[in-house]
């Protein structure tokens, strides 16, 4: 698969093979949305609580004698079935992560990658680096190249300069190779690789 190869201002910077292992695939639904579920599951806090009847703050007394009343019988009034009373089975914190095999990740990325070289949405870039930090420079440019919502993979290290100009911009996110997952590369209308991203992401998909 064979994809033109451009630079920041636009210019031609020639044309790259691209892996059809990696580029090619027909892209799978069911694939995609098992690893997506995966990462939203993993990224979830997980923090929900809810003061059981032990953990309210009551008194311990018996509200009312066992016998006589002519109503139930209770002994406390941090039972549920009172106002201010303890939630009965309640969401306490725990962790909503699940497992998923490291190789079925690794197919989901190469769906995700192809879904966008086959969507049109996919951009080789030769070089994302920038001689100074300047974010009104780089926001020009991105409007020039019309990216919208996109998403920038770069080699083992993103150029500081230019992680440092795109952090401010809305729309553009800048990710390491290693940082590439398949939530992030489809929720953009663009994917932008550079030549350094695309053979770091041959090294890793092997």
């Amino acid at each position: 698969m064979k994809l033109d190869v451009i630079k920041l201002d636009g210019g031609k910077a020639g044309s790259i093979e691209l892996d059809e292992a990696l580029f090619g695939l027909e892209p799978r639904a069911d694939i995609l949305h098992r690893v997506v579920r995966w990462q939203r599951a993993k990224a979830q806090a997980g923090t929900h609580s809810t003061l059981g009847k032990s953990d309210v703050s009551y008194s311990t007394k018996k509200i009312y004698r066992q016998k006589g009343t002519g109503g139930a019988r209770h002994g406390s009034k941090k039972a549920p079935i009172f106002r201010h009373g303890g939630v009965y089975k309640g969401p306490t914190p725990r962790s909503h992560a699940h497992d998923l095999p490291k190789k079925f990740r690794a197919l989901g990325l190469r769906h995700a990658l192809s879904a966008k070289a086959r969507a049109g949405e996919l951009v080789i870039l030769d070089a994302a680096t920038l001689a100074d930090a300047k974010t009104a420079q780089l926001a020009k440019t991105v409007k020039e190249l019309g990216w919208k919502r996109a998403l920038v993979i770069d080699g083992a290290a993103v150029d500081a300069n230019f992680a440092l100009a795109a952090r401010n911009l809305d729309g553009v996110d800048v990710l390491p190779t290693i940082g590439a997952n398949v939530y992030d590369i489809l929720k953009r209308d663009i994917l932008v690789i550079t030549k350094a991203g695309v053979e770091a992401l041959e090294a890793r998909l092997k």
